[in-house]
């Protein structure tokens, strides 16, 4: 299931990010993601563990409970 889709393209967008810049800021923190992954993610095609909720916020630079 993924409900945080929307909020991390939020996020992500209210930063000035795209997603290619956003996918960079992954890969720095060790998470070795695609845009197209990301992508998905984003427009709730894919699933997100617990884990890669983590690692988003984490990116992303704010708490977990702002992508719920």
């Amino acid at each position: 299931m993924n409900i945080v889709g929307e909020k991390v393209k939020v996020h992500r967008e209210s930063f000035g990010w795209t997603q290619e810049q956003f996918v960079a800021k992954c890969n720095l923190i060790g998470w070795n993601i695609s845009r197209s992954t990301l992508a998905k993610i984003e427009s709730k095609v894919r699933r997100v563990t617990d884990i890669e909720v983590q690692l988003l916020a984490r990116a992303l630079k704010i708490n977990v409970e702002l992508l719920f």
